[in-house]
């Protein structure tokens, strides 16, 4: 059976690679060109969506957003910001309520800048930044620039000095860093306790599967792949109502269009992606509207002539 183009959402266990995780489906679908969305720690769990076939094509017009719920364990730092480190400091935490506490949080809501942990994926001259870290090298990594869309704090637990929190944040974001910055601004230590991601690139963990799962009924796989254009629900559409119009896409030239016709979303904007479709609502790719809106410009072509 000819693997399906899509998107799987897996559910990712303790202990397994983002890049564990790709190995497993390429051999399972038997196909080359699978992608992962958003890398996990190994000792993360939740969502980790894996694009398929031609859907790799489509991961930059995803939703770029992701979901996690964690706990932070003050009065500990470690050498990688989470519990999972060499401990570096110990200090005791503070008597504080939790209204007191979520007013802290309020450092980190919003546009913030943070220094990502020294065992991170960031490139320093070439090289990752976890690898100079576990060879002892000295490197100081910059400020970056996020977004936290939502920060609640769930639960204070006093004795133990564990919050539990659900974030809502912009790719690239790190909770250990918040973890480690958190317990400073308590004038203690902080750290990651542990993490799970409930949603992200607009998947969310209640479409999820274990790689078990696809394991245990390899002859209906392909069932569990999520056809490219559910994914693409946040996109405004155009469709094109005939050969001609068709014909002309597929060759990669742009096609004249009445923009009454268009089916705009809610944050409709013309200098925004949009899919193109046909009237049997299969994909044709994604394009962009020229200045006067006459006419789409292809961007990317499936099934290009």
């Amino acid at each position: 059976m000819e693997t399906k183009n899509g998107f799987l959402v897996i559910n990712k266990d303790k202990g397994c690679t983002s890049h564990d995780c790709v190995k497993q489906i390429r051999k399972l679908l038997n196909t080359k060109k699978v992608g992962h969305m958003g890398t996990l720690d190994p000792e993360v769990t939740g969502t980790l969506p894996i694009a398929i076939g031609s859907a790799t094509r489509f991961i930059q017009y995803l939703p770029q957003g992701k979901t996690y719920i964690g706990q932070i364990k003050l009065g500990i730092r470690t050498s990688t910001d989470d519990i999972h480190g060499k401990i570096i400091n110990q200090k005791d935490w503070p008597e504080i309520t939790h209204e007191l506490l979520d007013q802290y949080l309020n450092n980190f809501r919003g546009i913030i800048k943070q220094i990502p942990p020294k065992v991170s994926s960031i490139h320093i001259n070439g090289e990752r930044a976890y690898k100079k870290s576990f060879k002892n090298e000295y490197f100081e990594l910059s400020p970056r620039e996020v977004k936290i869309d939502e920060l609640t704090l769930i639960k204070w637990n006093q004795n133990d000095g564990i919050i539990e929190i659900k974030i809502k944040c912009s790719a690239g974001t790190y909770i250990r860093s918040i973890a480690r910055d958190l317990g400073k601004f308590l004038n203690s230590e902080g750290c990651l306790l542990q993490l799970k991601r409930i949603s992200a690139c607009g998947f969310q963990e209640r479409d999820s599967v274990k790689i078990s799962d696809i394991e245990k009924d390899k002859k209906n796989k392909a069932n569990f792949i999520i056809p490219t254009i559910s994914a693409l629900d946040h996109i405004s559409t155009l469709v094109l109502n005939n050969e001609e119009e068709i014909n002309c896409w597929q060759t990669g030239r742009a096609v004249k269009v009445d923009i009454n016709y268009l089916k705009k979303n809610n944050t409709f904007e013309n200098t925004k992606p949009i899919k193109v479709i046909d009237t049997k609502n299969d994909l044709l790719g994604i394009g962009f509207l020229n200045k006067d809106e006459s006419f789409i410009n292809p961007k990317l072509v499936l099934n290009a002539k």
